[in-house]
């Protein structure tokens, strides 16, 4: 028996574009990485728990490594070592822009004028399996060349201009499952089948181009996630016989523990590794949930929560810091504003961006994220300008300047009010109505809003009731406003035509239990499946 012949589907639908993706090739090139990593993988999960575990127990095990790794090792000791040359079109990276592998959206941040496109799977994502498999097509159709997309409303065409960004690909986190397929009756990682398949599809025809398959890796913990990711990349290579190295990932610095291994995940990654990216809004996240049990680590309302805050700032430099002495290029973060109608809101939303990006210039970042390509031009003035029109910015070493565990602990200032109560329970309300209704990507009052964002919300909401800042009984009566303040923004026919009442019940189930569930999409993504199922 082939290892292919172990993959099964569960509640798979085929359709016309099936075939193209999952072919008899690719599903064992996935399978093998499955059989290979599928072990090494589940102990990692398991040793996050564990981690978690000892966090809860006491904040002190929180800090930078030593010689944790074996008694010859250490990432810091060898001043000399740095990441692998980069690529021609990962040299520059001032404005990189995301969003899902929607055919739409690919095409028009391919054309935006930023240096890169990150195709998402993740945050901005919902994973039913009709965007898995289409999200696969389109991006094979985007490497092509050949992806077009006609808008039935407007009638406008939708092609690939000559020239267009870098496609950088995003999959799923390693804490994700892929329901949909099994490899020995047990759901396959997400993330395997993620990179696996747009690997297999489309790693040699990105050489032939002169470019190469390029990754971001989220939600990282350890380095030993690290070496797991390495460990695939290299066998990847060598399945398809392409060179070792060819591979380029920028991971994502957007939870607590990996911020006290930057340095480690790139040495684990020196090969592969572009650089690290401030994963700004999952950190928020990711600071709630790993401090969950210290009542003196409580987040104030999340927009009181800017990066000009101590433990945001230390945790930039620190990044940039890092990238520059290994010669790895530090990414700034994502500007979630959108251009709206309304002239006075859209002068406040632009002010925003251009504070925000001229201070992650400032601060020596070499690149920053966008979400929507009317931000592309603003974004760019500004780093170039701050640049001086060079590539980066690896000078800027903080040389002499000391990041303490006490300054990434920090705990932030402001108040909790009513307003941020609500605003919480609104936004993550409407998110995952979205998201179950299969988009992961969400502009909600003047922002572009993704998986993040409910994270946090839920999050903030469980630490406030945690803690007694909040009581079961006004979260009750704040739920019930802010029910219907969405009604009354939407109107009652669509909010009773929309999935609102699973995504109350969803955000309630994660913002009240008694423990803090891991991740908000884990839940959401078993009732997705449910609901794939009981629809046919």
């Amino acid at each position: 028996m082939g290892l292919e012949e172990k993959l099964t589907f569960r509640n798979a639908k085929v359709f016309p574009y099936s075939k193209e993706v999952l072919t008899s090739e690719a599903l064992r090139f996935v399978a093998e990485l499955v059989n290979s990593y599928q072990g090494f993988r589940e102990w990692l999960l398991d040793a996050r728990q564990e981690r978690q575990e000892r966090n809860n127990a006491d904040i002190r095990t929180l800090c930078f490594p030593e010689r944790w790794l074996d008694d010859d090792y250490s990432a810091r000791d060898d001043p000399s070592w740095k990441v692998a040359g980069h690529p021609d079109d990962l040299k520059k990276r001032v404005v990189e822009i995301t969003g899902p592998v929607e055919r739409k959206m690919i095409i028009n941040a391919l054309n935006s004028g930023a240096d890169c496109f990150m195709a998402d799977f993740e945050d901005s994502f919902s994973p039913t399996w009709q965007n898995i498999i289409s999200g696969q097509k389109n991006l094979i159709d985007a490497v092509k060349g050949t992806i077009e997309y006609q808008d039935l409303k407007t009638g406008k065409q939708y092609t690939l201009k000559e020239k267009t960004a870098t496609l950088l690909v995003r999959p799923r986190g390693l804490h994700l499952p892929e329901n949909h397929v099994l490899f020995d009756g047990k759901p396959v990682p997400a993330a395997f089948f993620d990179f696996g398949l747009y690997f297999f599809h489309n790693a040699q025809k990105l050489i032939d181009k002169g470019s190469g398959p390029y990754f971001y890796l989220p939600k990282m913990e350890s380095c030993l996630e690290a070496k797991l990711w390495k460990a695939l990349f290299a066998q990847a290579e060598d399945t398809l016989k392409i060179s070792h190295g060819t591979i380029r990932a920028t991971v994502l610095i957007e939870t607590l523990p990996a911020v006290f291994q930057m340095e480690e995940i790139l040495h684990e990654l020196k090969e592969y590794a572009s650089g690290l990216n401030c994963g700004r809004w999952d950190y928020l996240f990711s600071y709630a949930k790993t401090l969950q049990n210290h009542r003196d680590k409580i987040l104030p309302d999340r927009d009181q929560v800017g990066m000009d805050q101590n433990f945001l700032e230390s945790y930039a430099k620190l990044l940039i810091q890092i990238c520059h002495k290994r010669g790895a290029y530090a990414m700034g973060g994502m500007a979630a504003q959108i251009p709206v109608k309304d002239q006075v809101e859209n002068e406040k939303a632009l002010k925003k961006v251009r504070a925000d990006k001229e201070r992650e210039v400032t601060l020596g970042h070499d690149g920053t994220w966008v979400a929507h390509p009317g931000l592309v031009p603003i974004a760019r003035e500004i780093f170039e300008k701050g640049m001086n029109g060079r590539s980066n910015q690896f000078e800027k070493t903080y040389e002499g300047t000391t990041i303490t565990r006490e300054d990434l602990l920090e705990t932030p200032y402001g108040n909790i009010t009513d307003e941020g109560v609500f605003k919480n329970i609104k936004v993550g309300i409407q998110y995952l109505e979205a998201w179950i209704r299969g988009s992961g990507c969400v502009p909600l009052y003047n922002l572009m809003e993704d998986a993040a964002t409910a994270e946090i919300s839920r999050t903030q909401i469980w630490q406030w009731l945690r803690h007694g800042k909040l009581t079961p009984r006004l979260y009750a009566i704040a739920e019930g406003v802010a029910i219907e303040e969405i009604k009354r923004e939407i109107g009652e026919e669509r909010y009773n035509l929309g999935k609102f009442a699973d995504a109350v019940e969803l955000f309630r189930e994660t913002a009240t239990s008694e423990k803090l569930v891991d991740f908000l999409t884990l839940p959401a993504y078993e009732h997705l499946c449910l609901k794939e199922l009981m629809e046919g």
